[in-house]
């Protein structure tokens, strides 16, 4: 008889932990085991090493923490431990996943989940996204697709995933392909299969500081002069449309490229910014050439994270060009 899996779970706090506090409104109370206990069926699915890291509401959760997490799951890698299931907050769930995919190497799953609903409300969601999640963890099907995020009995690739509402428990979508996946009648069901990009290593240091600025109508970008006198190392764009900005701004950037890596990336929700079709002041050839690099088919929020640890070590134009190559 094979021995039953051996997952990780990892709680670093979020709307799942959340019970009524002394004060207003809910707080992140619950750790790791309590989670577990409170979902019997967990034990038949994996037998289970829980741990408790952090018990933050996840806006509070940075880059330094999630390396933390990294390298706790590699530490258990490389034993006998054949996935892991990291339990946070949905507010940033997105980048976080899309860390982990960028840190952990390997084809043992590494599942983020998370609840819209407190513990103690009507309908919490919580106990069927641990399931769901270990489930997929615990697989053979998810082996080799990198961080997954698993939500509502869908399973997500890191790099795709979107929080998309702020209150339904279908909050999360992948508005460029879809789900990679589903867990229906208790099985991971595997669609698709992106394949896994290259990884950097969790040694390093954090990440420098990344600005990341949206674009609007009529900003001028009197901001931009003073990202490098603030400490910023790099800063990342979210240009309107395919990821263009006004004409009078496209100069200031070009002079901002010149003291530190700027990656052009798209406002809008889904797709790749363009490289190649509009050529006007201020379009994306327009500001490729003054040496902005294109994210590809990231979304700003996911270009800050990659370009933060592109640049750590004291990289530079040459280290960001070469990460966001994949995602073009």
């Amino acid at each position: 008889m094979s021995r039953k899996p051996r997952l990780l779970f990892l709680s670093l706090g979020g709307t799942i932990t959340m019970v009524p506090g002394e004060g207003a409104g809910i707080a992140p109370k619950l750790g790791a085991e309590e989670l577990i206990a409170s979902v019997p069926a967990l034990r038949e699915v994996a037998e289970i090493d829980a741990a408790s890291p952090f018990r933050l509401p996840s806006p509070s959760l940075g880059a330094d923490h999630i390396i933390d997490v990294a390298k706790r799951i590699e530490d258990a890698f490389a034993g006998d431990i054949d996935g892991a299931v990291v339990i946070q907050g949905t507010d940033t769930i997105e980048e976080s996943a899309f860390l982990l995919d960028l840190l952990i190497q390997g084809d043992k799953p590494v599942v983020v989940t998370g609840a819209m609903r407190g513990a103690e409300a009507p309908g919490a969601d919580g106990p069927a996204n641990l399931l769901a999640a270990a489930r997929v963890a615990a697989s053979q099907e998810a082996r080799g697709l990198g961080t997954l995020v698993v939500l509502n009995y869908d399973i997500h690739a890191a790099r795709f995933v979107h929080k998309a509402h702020t209150a339904l428990p279908s909050a999360f979508a992948s508005p460029l392909t879809g789900p990679v996946g589903v867990i229906a009648e208790g099985r991971t069901r595997i669609l698709t299969r992106p394949p896994r990009l290259p990884t950097l290593p969790t040694y390093g240091g954090p990440p420098p500081p990344v600005a990341l600025l949206t674009w609007s109508m009529g900003e001028d970008g009197r901001m931009l002069d003073t990202l490098p006198g603030l400490g910023y190392r790099g800063a990342v764009i979210g240009g309107m449309g395919a990821g263009h900005v006004p004409a009078d701004v496209a100069p200031r950037l070009g002079e901002l490229a010149m003291h530190m890596p700027v990656v052009l990336a798209a406002r809008t929700l889904t797709g790749p910014v363009f490289t190649e079709t509009y050529g006007y002041p201020g379009s994306e050839i327009d500001l490729l050439q003054r040496g902005l690099i294109p994210a590809g088919i990231l979304s700003s929020l996911k270009a800050r994270l990659l370009l933060g640890l592109a640049l750590r070590g004291g990289g530079g134009q040459a280290a960001a060009g070469m990460a966001f190559a994949s995602y073009r």
